[in-house]
């Protein structure tokens, strides 16, 4: 496989905090969860920048640039690396990703794909060096070397807009929601190669699957369900229904919970996975509930708030939103680390 060049490293826009409180405005980023600490990054897709954002004070600590159109982050285990897809505006699409040092505050690579169009849902594979990117224009799963800025492989999802992908703990399987197909592919992540398909209900975009591999959980925007597919067996089973927009599926550290954000109804629904029962929802009047992630320790979700400028702190076990962190425009995609970068902890 061809190596792609490393584009020339992008000016890094200065680091500038200023509390608001100095300045007479409400602390609308400052985040008062006790026991709540670590780093968020958050892409802001409307001014192609993603922000840092030390959890503890709520303090931002730098904004950067990135590609046009970023969509999802996804961040090393160590929280020391993030990976932000640069989607595109119009036409042809981008074809980036933006690599950011997390505790130097600062972007230090991005990464051409080439050919390989419309970079979209990302995964880190076991090790930490290599990512999954999904290739939503040309209908692949990209496999890049972060660190060399190389492709190393591209699997074919042999389907039409392949939008987000999710792997299993070890590596070994892939699954992506391919929307214009109304269907998932299955793909060997050693091998590299298709193994085959699942008809879903219509326009399948979120997806998840347990580190197990034994559920791949996938959202239709067509017919406002999220579906269960049992790869041992084939079988597809509904698990909700009634959703405007199940924009992501994302399980509790234990798997014990799923959480489904619905950007159209501006709600969040929290169920039993086992079970498939609703426990409960929570309502984002004029939110827009878009990326999702949650801490180690389950305790904590972050939710970004597209319409509001904002990504939401929410308890759990009460679902509850318990604080708010300031964001840029329009953010969607979010990555956490307990990792503190502020305050001189780097």
């Amino acid at each position: 496989m061809r190596l792609y060049r490393l584009l020339p490293r992008r000016p890094v826009v200065a680091v500038a905090v200023v509390t608001l409180a100095a300045v007479g405005l409400p602390e609308r980023g400052r985040a008062q969860v006790a026991g709540l600490s670590g780093t968020l990054v958050v892409t802001n897709k409307a001014h192609a920048t993603a922000t840092i954002i030390d959890v503890a004070s709520g303090r931002t600590l730098a904004t950067l640039p990135t590609g046009q159109g970023p969509h999802e982050v996804v961040m090393s285990g160590d929280g020391r690396v993030a990976v932000v897809s640069d989607y595109g505006g119009q036409g042809p699409g981008g074809n980036t990703l933006t690599i950011i040092d997390v505790p130097g505050l600062r972007v230090v690579r991005t990464i051409d794909l080439g050919q390989y169009r419309r970079p979209h849902g990302l995964v880190f594979l076991p090790g930490d060096s290599l990512v999954a990117v999904t290739s939503e224009a040309t209908g692949n799963v990209v496999v890049v070397h972060v660190a060399e800025g190389a492709v190393r492989r591209a699997i074919p999802t042999q389907q039409n807009g392949s939008h987000m992908v999710a792997v299993v703990a070890d590596g070994s399987r892939m699954y992506t929601g391919n929307i214009g197909s109304g269907t998932v592919s299955e793909l060997d992540g050693r091998a590299g190669t298709f193994i085959r398909t699942f008809d879903v209900p219509a326009q399948p975009e979120a997806i998840n699957v347990t580190p197990d591999g034994a559920e791949v959980w996938v959202g239709s925007n067509a017919t406002a369900r999220v579906s269960v597919i049992d790869p041992r067996t084939g079988t597809v089973t509904t698990a909700a229904e009634g959703l405007g927009w199940p924009y992501r599926v994302l399980f509790s550290p234990d798997r014990r919970l799923t959480f489904l954000p619905d950007l159209r109804n501006e709600e969040l629904r929290f169920l039993d996975r086992a079970s498939r029962r609703e426990l409960g929802r929570l309502k984002f009047p004029n939110g827009g509930p878009q990326g999702i992630t949650i801490t180690p320790d389950g305790r904590y979700l972050l939710q970004s708030l597209s319409k509001q400028a904002r990504v939401a702190i929410i308890d759990v076990s009460k679902r509850t939103v318990v604080g708010h962190l300031a964001a840029g425009e329009t953010p969607d995609g979010v990555g956490y680390t307990a990792r503190e970068t502020g305050n001189g902890k780097r």
